[in-house]
């Protein structure tokens, strides 16, 4: 019994180290690449992230999907809700990419057991000039190919 409560004590301490290390994160640094956390085994957090330089294109390419609802008046405003619900989800996922996702957990624990566990995210940007490069529609299912490219200039000044 001991050594479970030793081992939940050092998990608790290491997982405060890296959210605390993640939490220092400069939020200026949101228009570059997704940032790399490694964990070693002494606890120590590094960080390798590649900026977004003025001869750098970064091109950023996601799938979004989205289903059709069973109670539709014609299989073409089913093919146009879950086109939409696509398109929505791509935006989201490339929002994700760019600008990052905030996370926020909650456990409720008693006796030494997990009785509840909560995990929120949510992402806030602006996204322009993605472009739509396929649509495909098969058996409810809409997936929208959605691609962006940053450049340094857009985001100049």
């Amino acid at each position: 019994m001991k050594h479970h409560l030793f081992l939940a004590a050092l998990l608790s301490v290491s997982t405060l180290s890296v959210a605390q290390e993640i939490e220092n994160i400069d939020s200026t640094q949101s228009l570059s690449t997704p940032v790399e956390v490694t964990s070693t085994p002494n606890s120590q957090v590094s960080y390798q992230e590649e900026v977004l330089k003025e001869d750098y294109d970064l091109h950023v390419s996601v799938l979004g999907q989205g289903v059709s609802p069973m109670n539709t008046a014609s299989p073409a405003q089913a093919f146009a809700l879950a086109k939409r619900a696509a398109i929505a989800d791509a935006y989201r996922l490339i929002a994700e990419k760019v600008a990052g996702v905030r996370v926020d957990g909650q456990d409720l624990i008693k006796n030494m057991m997990v009785k509840r566990s909560t995990i929120r995210t949510a992402v806030n940007a602006m996204v322009r000039n993605a472009n739509v490069v396929e649509t495909t529609f098969k058996d409810g299912l809409c997936e929208v190919e959605m691609e962006i490219i940053l450049s340094h200039s857009q985001f100049g000044q």
